[in-house]
Formats: structure tokens, sequence, C-alpha cells
């Protein structure tokens, strides 16, 4: 049975509020992250390097997501398509990923965020699905902030699986066909438990989504920044909170 509309299973989520109404702040912030190779190359340095300082700054991400009163963080950290690259640097990143969720876990628990993954975890080596699963286990009660890692995620993945769940059930007779809805669909995609994202920034002056929360995504407000992803800090969060701050959402509806 659906959870009914995103506005109301969400709506016990206190948000500051904009002058004349609308949130100023959003609950949901999705980042895509690129730059990490650019970065480097720019500086004669190897692409692991790169992806390092690219970790330090998903640590100032985190805590400026705190600071400003974000209630739910999602990052792209590995698309599915990110498994075409070389060997290499796909070790260089799981490797990275392991290091952090064993020696900055504590960090994240302290701060109060919570961290759940979504995509396709079980693709990666079991280490590091058992480092995620400890990770998932031990910061499973915070409510500070909820950071969601999309690894191995693809947006129309997400959006078949979905189909399958809601096929097996017609099949199964549980449903009809025509009672599927948005809200059926929006309970059956693995970001279920989490609002839709209200702002949605990729860096490095790519402007597409990358196959990242399509469905999701549909009244997300977009930002495009030119900086890369590594040197991404507190200033550039508080650049892309004020712009949100000015915009008006109508959701496809008259402006007022």
């Amino acid at each position: 049975m659906s959870a009914g509309p995103l506005s109301s299973r969400f709506s016990h989520i206190p948000l500051p509020q904009k002058e004349g109404g609308g949130n100023s702040v959003p609950c949901h912030v999705a980042l895509i992250m690129d730059g990490n190779g650019r970065w480097a190359r720019a500086r004669g340095l190897p692409v692991a390097a790169g992806h390092r300082q690219g970790a330090e700054a998903v640590q100032q991400c985190v805590r400026s997501a705190v600071q400003h009163g974000v209630r739910y963080l999602t990052l792209y950290a590995f698309s599915s398509e990110n498994w075409r690259r070389s060997s290499e640097e796909i070790g260089d990143l799981t490797s990275l990923l392991r290091f952090y969720l064993r020696h900055k876990l504590n960090e994240l628990h302290e701060q109060g965020v919570r961290l759940r993954v979504i995509g396709e975890p079980e693709r990666f080596d079991s280490a590091l699905r058992d480092e995620l699963t400890r990770a998932e286990a031990k910061t499973l009660n915070n409510t500070t902030l909820t950071l969601t890692l999309a690894l191995s995620y693809g947006g129309r993945a997400d959006i078949v699986q979905a189909a399958r769940k809601l096929a097996v059930r017609v099949a199964n007779g549980d449903i009809s066909t025509s009672s599927i809805d948005e809200a059926m669909i929006d309970d059956v995609l693995q970001t279920a438990d989490i609002p839709d994202p209200d702002l949605v920034v990729r860096t490095s002056g790519e402007c597409r989504l990358s196959n990242f929360l399509l469905w999701q995504s549909a009244y997300a407000e977009l930002v495009f920044l030119d900086v890369l992803w590594p040197d991404f800090g507190e200033a550039e969060f508080g650049d892309v909170m004020a712009r949100y701050a000015v915009r008006k959402r109508r959701f496809g509806g008259r402006p007022q």
C-alpha cells in the first residue's frame, strides 16, 4: 500500500521559513561530485590524489550541511557507469572509501549523522560491504543528518527495479495496473524512506544529471558550479544555500 504523497509523509520535519512562505533551507541536498581527476591532472598529480582531496571535501560538505540545518544529504559517490574506469582507479576509490569508513566513522557518529547506502553495494568486495554494513548499523539511530551514499547507483536502474517490484505485485494479484500511481512508485524506489531532493548541485562545470536520482529530481532546483569537487568547501556550500534561498519553487504552478 502506498504511504501517501511525499509532502505529507515528511511534513513532520521543521524547516526555516522564507519571508512570505517557503523554506529558506533545503531539506534534502543531492551532490554530483565531479572533477577529482581534472583537479589532479591540473597539478601534475595522479588521479588518486584528486580522489583523496575529494574525500576531504566530503567531510567539509557534511559539516557544512549540519551547520546549515540540512536534514538529508545524498552524494553520488560511484555511478553504475564508473565500473568502466580502469581497475586501478576503481581500486583507489574503493580503498579510499574503506579507509574513511574505518577512520572517520566516529566523527560522523559524533555529529549525529546517519549513514545509508543506495545502489548496488553487492558489486563491491566483501571487505567494503562489511564496512558499509557496520557503518549503517552504528549510525542507525542518529537524527541530525541522513547521509546517503549512492554506490554503483543509476537512476534508470532504480526505476527499473521499482517497475519489477510492482510487476510482481500485479502478477500476484496484490494490486491492479490501474492502481499504480506516482506515490506507489515512490514507495518502491531505493529512496522511499527519504524526501525527494530540493536541490541538486553538480561541480566541475558540467550541466547534466548523469543518471542521478532521475525520478526524484523532477522538481529539484539545479545548480551547476565551475568549481572542481576537491575545491568545494564551506564557502561553496554557503553559496549554493544562498542561491537556493532566493529561488521561487512553483512545482508547475503559476507565479504568485
